[in-house]
Order: C-alpha cells, then sequence, then structure tokens
C-alpha cells in the first residue's frame, strides 16, 4: 500500500517522501488508520519491521491537522540507542511540520543532566525517554505532562525484561486518564499481556508474524568449542571483504578479547558495552554507521534500539539465553529490503538452548563442523548433559550440506 492511499496529511507525506519511503509496511498499514482514529492499541511485531514509522507517521498527522505548543506526546523505550534513533527518525519526518522533541536518557556527567533538565522544562511537542531517567526528572517536577494526549511505549517487552515495569506504571499514574495509549513489542509474554490491561482502554490488536526471523536471513550454526571460537572467527573472515559484521558475546570479557583479536589481523573492529560512556557509546556507532568500523562486538545492549539497514551478517558468539533474544540479534540483519547472514556459535553445553531457539522460530538451522584445521567439533546432542558429550571429529557428507543448503 502506498503512503498516499491512507490519507495522511501532504506536510506528512513530503516528509515520508523525503525520507525514501514509499510503500508502507504491514505493520503501518494496519496500525496508522488505528491510531488515525485514536483508538488505543497493542501491536506485536517482529524487529525491523518500522514499528517506529508505525506510530510516528500518524502522531505527526495530527500535529500538521492540529499544532500546538504542549507536550503532546511521550515515547518511553528502554535504552538510549533507541531514544536517540527515534529522536532522528521523528526529525527527518517531521522536516515540513512545525514540530519539536528530545530524548532524555540516563548517563553522561552533570552536563547532561542539566540540559535535559532545562529541555523538559522549556517543553517539546515530544519527549522521547528511558524510564529511569525521566523517573528522576519527574521526581524534581522538571516536566509538564498535563496535556499528554498519546503514550507510546516502544519495546515493552524489553522494559519489563529490564525490571521497568514499576517505574513504567509510577510514570503513568502523573500522566491524564484520557490519552491514547499505544504498546509496541517484538513478542507478547503473559506479563506484557497484564501491562496491557492495566494501562490501555478497549484496545485494538495487531500480530505480525511475532518470533520469527525474517525470510531473507540466512541461518547457520556452527559446532565449536569455546577455546576454538576466535579462531573460527578468523577462518571466516579470511580472504572476505569485510562490510558491515556485527558480534554479539554475553560477556564484556569476550567482547573486549575478540575485538583485540580481530584488530590483531588487520580488521577495523570496534567494541560496545556498558563499561562505555555515553558520548563514546554513540561515536563508536556513528563509525559504524559510517563503515569506518567494519566489524562492531557488542554485548547483548544492541540487540535491539539499533537502526542500521545494511548489515551483513551477525555472529551470536555465544547461544543467546533467552530464545526470544536469538530473534532480536539476528534481527540485525536482513532489514528493509535486503537479505543477510546470521551465525551462531554452539558450544557443548549450549546445545538445549539452542534447541528451544529452533522451537521457537519452528525451523531447524543447519549445522556445520568447524575446519578440521581449527580443531574438533562437539557432537550435536540436545536433551543429553554437556558431561556425556564427548569430543568427536563432526564431519557431515558434503552431500548432506548441499542438500540441506537447497
Amino acid at each position: 500500500m502506498n503512503f498516499k492511499e491512507l490519507g495522511l496529511h501532504e506536510k506528512v507525506l513530503e516528509g515520508i517522501d523525503a525520507m525514501g519511503f514509499n510503500t508502507a509496511s504491514p505493520i503501518q498499514k494496519l496500525a496508522i488508520p488505528i491510531i488515525k482514529n485514536n483508538s488505543d492499541l497493542i501491536a506485536c511485531a517482529q524487529t525491523g519491521t518500522g514499528k517506529t514509522a508505525a506510530y510516528i507517521i500518524p502522531i505527526l498527522n495530527k500535529f500538521a491537522h492540529t499544532p500546538t505548543d504542549k507536550t503532546d506526546t511521550l515515547i518511553i523505550v528502554p535504552t538510549r540507542e533507541l531514544a536517540i534513533q527515534i529522536d532522528q527518525q521523528l526529525e527527518g519526518m517531521s522536516y515540513f511540520v512545525d514540530i519539536s522533541s528530545i530524548a532524555i536518557y540516563g548517563g553522561g556527567d552533570g552536563e547532561v543532566w542539566a540540559q535535559q533538565k532545562n529541555a523538559l522544562k522549556k517543553g517539546a511537542n515530544v519527549v522521547i525517554a528511558t524510564p529511569g531517567r525521566l523517573m528522576s526528572l519527574m521526581n524534581f517536577a522538571y516536566n509538564d505532562f498535563e496535556n499528554i494526549k498519546h503514550l507510546v511505549l516502544d519495546e515493552a517487552d524489553r522494559m519489563l525484561d529490564m525490571g521497568f515495569h514499576e517505574d513504567i506504571i509510577n510514570i503513568i499514574k502523573k500522566l491524564p486518564s484520557q490519552r491514547q495509549t499505544l504498546l509496541f513489542s517484538a513478542t507478547m509474554p503473559e506479563k506484557m499481556r497484564s501491562l496491557a490491561k492495566q494501562i490501555t482502554l478497549k484496545a485494538e490488536e495487531i500480530n505480525i508474524a511475532p518470533s520469527k526471523p525474517a525470510e531473507k536471513i540466512l541461518q547457520i550454526a556452527y559446532l565449536v568449542y569455546d577455546k576454538d571460537k576466535i579462531e573460527l572467527i578468523k577462518n571466516l573472515f579470511a580472504g572476505k571483504e569485510l562490510n558491515s559484521v556485527l558480534i554479539f558475546s554475553a560477556t564484556k570479557k569476550n567482547v573486549k578479547q575478540i575485538k583485540i583479536s580481530l584488530k590483531s589481523i588487520n580488521i577495523f573492529a570496534d567494541e560496545i558495552h556498558s563499561d562505555l560512556e555515553q558520548n563514546e557509546r554513540e561515536e563508536v556507532l556513528l563509525n559504524f554507521k559510517n563503515k569506518k568500523v567494519q566489524v562492531l562486538v557488542a554485548t547483548d545492549i544492541l540487540s535491539r534500539g539499533i537502526d542500521i539497514n545494511d548489515i551483513d551478517l551477525v555472529i551470536n558468539y555465544d547461544v543467546p539465553g533467552d530464545a526470544e533474544d536469538y530473534i532480536h540479534r539476528v534481527g540485525r540483519t536482513a532489514r528493509a529490503k535486503s537479505s543477510g547472514i546470521a551465525i551462531t556459535f554452539i558450544n557443548d553445553k549450549e546445545q538445549n538452548k539452542f534447541k528451544k531457539i529452533e522451537d521457537l522460530i519452528e525451523n531447524e538451522i543447519l549445522k556445520l563442523p568447524i575446519p578440521i584445521s581449527i580443531g574438533e567439533s562437539p557432537n550435536y546432542s540436545p536433551n543429553i548433559r554437556s558431561k556425556n558429550n564427548k569430543k568427536r571429529k563432526f564431519i557431515p557428507k558434503r552431500e548432506k550440506i548441499e542438500s540441506r543448503s537447497k
């Protein structure tokens, strides 16, 4: 569906066109009319489907028809990276609409706090905030949310996973009861449905293929012991032209070691994790987006909330602890209309976790042994305790690999 068919204001259509968008994605096609109609909404859609624009566009449409100098919209998000991303996307789409916005997030020094405090006191039409920092500022009465008409919870499931339930409820208690509430989430666990019942009124629901990686992602797994993982990465990269690669690891220690190892073979790699200050994280992300960094090694802080459309390869250095996290990690590639590859390393102790991922996505992922020159591969034996998982050379027949690859 073309955006023009959605009955949007001419200035909004100009902004959409300037951003290079033409056709509405399924979530946008369904959500925009509901939001335009002022109904509450609970929307479940996987990463990379255009959820942000699905609520930004109809909210901009209302501003275009009825301008205001009040703080009209509050968007609550789990991470500073997502807050910045939404603020940037809003700025781009609102080029022809008279609207102001501010991103509020933790980290930084006293100067950052002062800037955010002053911006809130001065007022902005749209406030995009992480729950913890917003609660801190609200406790000092640095805001005026009496005229809030739209409340958006983006990646609401992630915020609940991070322990923000109480903060969210306390924030909502200070907002007008007469408002439109929009919940966007990649998954819909029971705790999400409980929250939705608390804060929405007669909400309409949209469910777009939840818990499934995009079809354009080629998913592969390697059976590999921990001691051989870095050598496997080097082997995979050898002789390849690297454009944009994202590697996830469960620990900061591994993130740092992977970066050091890659730089030792002249690969432009950098790291991002919670030890970095906010300005350092922003600089690393900017360098990655601008292709100054070929490989970004990250903890799960980046599994959601990063808007880079041309990541070629995602590597899970460890099997994600939660099957849902796998969706968000591999969802960093094959965004928009591109294709991509997702590779997961499975050691001898993580096989049951990987089996849960396959059960969730209802797909058996091709598993390959590591090259003989690196070492032996564990046998893939989920549901068997790792102490019984003895080493053996795992060399499937070439014919079997080829047939399963087709």
